[in-house]
């Protein structure tokens, strides 16, 4: 699929190669390569690459997500410096102070990119590269303008160390030192494990020069240069041009030499590079195309200059962008919505408190029960005291009559008074019940006194006791319900 395909493009002034790599499942299969260089020289240089990049692409078929750019060694400068800080940010925050204070020259039209190469407690050892900002716009402007926006633009010396590291096996305790020779440059990579990146070294190679005695000079300084502590145990290298004596080398550098292929290293077939296109550029095309899987990129000088602006970032930045403006919207939403029915409740509860001491009694109501049985008792209740209310002879709660009442007593009272010669003290009516103090001739006639007024009404309370020869009572009665 596309958007598993990177393609990695080593550039130089005149010349660049192209490698389109498949990163589904864990092999990286190589889909395809191709080396392209100018030869009208009235037209710019840097412009024609990329439109022959494009071309080349568009007729190998080769589709692809991303772009990483590898720039040749004589399009940058490669630097020692000392920073006092170990976190990568605080280092990315001073690194072109601690550069020009090392170069003492302004680095001001110069894009920097840099990476650890060890720290301690005093600080770390930083490998800075700079390259001019005039180099770096024409680059990239002229790929843009061919519909290729680079994520990435490395040093090659950096993309050919990554190839190394994930393409060749590293064995044994002492530090192995590579020594890669293309048809115009050098490069030193030295790894140690005291170390946590090789160090890297690049140089130009004239073209007849002696590749073995270039080595045996270049090699002791080198090792002086690195300054890990570790001795190096061997010494491998790979010549493009095939001239260099390895006995003769071994020799004058009292160490093993040997000899690598970069491309059967990778596990990658003859056939897939390109017409014209050499193994060292193939392996740094292919490093920088490595470059996507690599979570850390301090080397990319786009960090520093022309940030990458390319359509899967500004997606990210526009899906961001709406995510806060709908949160900050749905938070203004239920600001307002919760303001709304703040108010709607404030004025619920002003008119509640308005009118319930005067609508209390019709407003508020009985709890309905829960079982059908009570409910049923309720209503026959309920039915049988509105009756008695509208014979005015029922009712609770203060809502009988005075003259109901006094009615029922005295109605009860001519009922048995010739027969019990009953003497009546005193009779006390109130909303909810009535109270009777007098006295008859006898118990007997008490006794009779008390069926009568069960008739209509409820005797709740009575007391009585026989007093001068007349028996007196003081009873509490109630309409029946």
């Amino acid at each position: 699929m596309e958007e598993q395909n990177y393609l990695g493009i080593y550039l130089s002034k005149d010349r660049a190669t192209v490698v389109c790599v498949d990163s589904r499942g864990r092999e990286r299969n190589v889909l395809g390569s191709f080396t392209v260089s100018v030869e009208k020289p009235e037209e710019p240089n840097l412009q024609a690459l990329a439109r022959l990049i494009a071309q080349g692409c568009a007729e190998r078929e080769l589709t692809f997500s991303e772009v990483a750019v590898a720039l040749d060694s004589t399009l940058f400068m490669q630097h020692s410096v000392r920073s006092e800080f170990k976190d990568a940010k605080q280092v990315a925050a001073t690194v072109r102070f601690d550069t020009e204070e090392a170069l003492s020259t302004d680095i001001s039209d110069a894009a920097v990119a840099f990476e650890i190469a060890a720290s301690d407690e005093n600080g770390s050892e930083l490998t800075v590269f700079t390259a001019e900002r005039k180099i770096l716009s024409e680059v990239l402007l002229s790929l843009q303008s061919n519909n290729i926006d680079p994520v990435a633009v490395e040093p090659d010396v950096k993309c050919l160390s990554r190839y190394i590291s994930r393409n060749v096996s590293l064995s044994g305790d002492a530090q192995c030192l590579f020594g890669i020779l293309s048809q115009r440059s050098g490069y030193f990579l030295a790894f140690a494990k005291s170390r946590r990146v090789p160090a890297l070294r690049t140089f130009l190679i004239a073209p007849k020069q002696d590749r073995t005695d270039l080595l045996a000079r270049e090699v002791p300084l080198t090792i002086a240069l690195v300054g890990s502590g570790e001795p190096v145990g061997s010494l491998k290298v790979f010549d493009s041009s095939s001239s260099v004596n390895h006995q003769k080398l071994a020799e004058r550098l009292g160490i093993e030499v040997g000899s690598v292929d970069l491309i059967e290293s990778a596990a990658v077939g003859s056939d897939v590079l390109g017409d014209g296109t050499g193994c060292v550029d193939f392996a740094i095309a292919c490093g920088a195309a490595l470059a996507h899987f690599d979570k850390v990129e301090t080397t990319n000088f786009r960090n520093d200059f022309m940030p990458y602006q390319g359509k899967k970032l500004r997606v990210q930045k526009a899906i961001k962008f709406m995510s806060v403006s709908v949160s900050v919207l749905m938070v203004a939403l239920g600001v307002y919505i919760s303001s709304q029915l703040w108010q709607t409740s404030k004025d619920r509860v002003k008119v509640r408190n308005k009118f319930k001491p005067d609508y209390m009694a019709v407003m508020a109501g009985k709890t309905m029960a829960t079982k059908s049985k009570e409910v049923v008792g309720r209503l026959d209740r309920e039915l049988r005291r509105t009756r008695a209310l509208k014979k005015g002879i029922g009712g609770k709660d203060g809502e009988e009559s005075v003259s109901a009442k006094l009615a029922l007593v005295l109605e009860a009272f001519n009922d048995c008074a010739a027969d019990t010669r009953l003497s009546v003290d005193r009779i006390s009516i109130t909303a909810k019940n009535v109270r009777i103090d007098g006295s008859t001739s006898s118990d007997k006639n008490t006794q009779k006194l008390f069926r009568t007024l069960e008739k209509t009404l409820v005797i709740s309370r009575f007391d009585y006791a026989s007093v001068g020869g007349r028996h007196s009572f003081h009873i509490t009665v109630v309409p029946k319900q």
